[in-house]
């Protein structure tokens, strides 16, 4: 059910929107205020209720996540944002970052207050310069007001936030990844446990949130936690509140969005995103950016009993299930950042799949096997068959590849490999084997309609 909102896109196209001025005319730093004046256990109080799930993929409830963070009696703790934002066909959190700033800035120093912690770290993708410049113009405006510093809005509460450059790679993506890199060290997964709550960044008690969730947590504050949650169409499975959609590939009017949480991807393609363009039909759509598995059009619910989040909407088309983190998880997929990648049938879905093999391979740190030469042979494989000269024995060694990596792994991201690839291999079987059998598709192995 479509229910467009405008919370955290009120100053997107507004002139000078990014200034401190534009965002106290609209009720900017009033929620901070106010939250400094209460208690951290009412803040985070409040986050459990607005049932906040974490906006950058894996979908964990933001008050919970902060509700794990305990005073340590030497050491100081830490927010860390992630605004790496390097899952392809995902762009949604360096609109904020460039068109209201402040926003972040205010659920820092909410964020930082509900956790205990006196510093925050923004961790950017190195390209995103714009996005660097503008979060420091308002890291700079918003500590001239005395918002920042050692008395934010006069409370004996020091908070400091800080904008760090990423490493340039995909696996910082990655939390302990991120904070390695952080701290001066490769960009390399960490072993966990222990945890972030427990042992993050410089071996200090940290939490790690996404940009996009960061800059919800003043709209939380506006509404109230329960308002907040019962803007979701899904609030009675726990996933609350509004965000941000993206959507690109082969649609008419490709960008981002906001809306309740419960926008089904028919909405997001045919309604926000105008439509198949270049005259296409629907060939496939990567739901959330380039790890989660690939749904086709054709596809319809099955859910097993009154249990399933999907029960609802049993026999029903993929393309009518409200998104969500746990609807398309049961689904078989995943929700991730919530920007779809659509495919038409112009283009060749082997083409597709060789281009995310490589960037899954150029992008593996390489510190675990599996994935470091996994993803090397699936990026080979796949360029062979896409040549024509791959047999049947290799596309079914694809799939063996690809279930191997799976699970054997430090960090998420050979999954992040293999879902997709097993995905394609499962539900395109049919069309590898007829390139395989040199009667490639009419797209002939092209990627772009």
């Amino acid at each position: 059910m479509l229910q467009r909102t405008q919370h955290l896109t009120k100053l997107y196209g507004v002139a000078e929107g990014h200034r401190i001025e534009a965002y106290e005319r609209v009720g900017g730093y009033v929620q901070a205020r106010k939250a400094l004046a209460t208690t951290q256990s009412a803040v985070v109080d409040e986050m459990k209720k607005a049932n906040l799930r974490g906006r950058g993929g894996a979908g964990f409830a933001a008050g919970v996540k902060w509700s794990f963070m305990k005073p340590h009696a030497t050491k100081p703790a830490y927010l860390v944002v992630n605004a790496d934002e390097g899952e392809p066909g995902t762009f949604k959190d360096r609109t904020l970052m460039e068109r209201d700033p402040h926003r972040v800035v205010e659920g820092c120093i909410i964020g930082c207050f509900g956790i205990g912690a006196h510093a925050a770290y923004i961790y950017v993708r190195d390209e995103l310069h714009l996005s660097k410049e503008r979060l420091w113009g308002a890291i700079r405006e918003a500590r001239a007001k005395g918002y920042l510093g050692a008395k934010p809005f006069g409370r004996d509460y020091p908070v400091e936030v800080y904008v760090h450059t990423g490493a340039g790679a995909y696996i910082c993506g990655e939390e302990t990844s991120l904070l390695n890199s952080l701290e001066g060290k490769r960009g390399e997964p960490r072993l966990k446990p222990p945890f972030p709550a427990q042992v993050g960044a410089f071996g200090c008690p940290t939490t790690v949130n996404n940009l996009e969730t960061i800059a919800a947590v003043p709209t939380v504050f506006e509404l109230g936690g329960e308002a907040f949650s019962k803007l979701s169409a899904l609030h009675h499975l726990g996933d609350g509140g509004c965000r941000l959609y993206g959507v690109s590939g082969h649609v008419k009017t490709p960008g981002v969005f906001e809306a309740a949480v419960g926008v089904t991807l028919r909405d997001l393609i045919y309604d926000l995103g105008g439509g198949i363009s270049d005259g296409g039909e629907l060939l496939a759509v990567i739901p959330g950016g380039s790890s989660c598995p690939v749904l086709l059009p054709h596809e319809t619910v099955s859910a097993p009993d009154e249990k399933s989040p999907l029960h609802a909407w049993h026999g029903k088309s993929v393309l009518d299930v409200p998104m969500g983190v746990d609807t398309f998880r049961a689904l078989g997929t995943m929700l991730g950042t919530c920007c779809a990648i659509v495919l038409s049938d112009k283009v060749c879905p082997l083409a597709a799949m060789q281009n995310l093999m490589h960037f899954y391979r150029h992008e593996s740190c390489g510190q675990c096997t599996p994935c470091r030469e996994g993803t090397g042979w699936l990026d080979r494989l796949v360029t062979k068959l896409l040549a024509g000269e791959g047999t049947l024995d290799d596309l079914d060694r694809i799939h063996e590849i690809a279930s191997n990596i799976m699970g054997n792994t430090i960090c998420a991201f050979g999954e992040g490999a293999s879902m997709p690839t097993l995905g394609f291999v499962r539900k395109f079987r049919r069309h590898f084997e007829d390139h395989v059998a040199g009667k490639p598709c009419a797209a002939g192995g092209r990627l772009h309609a």
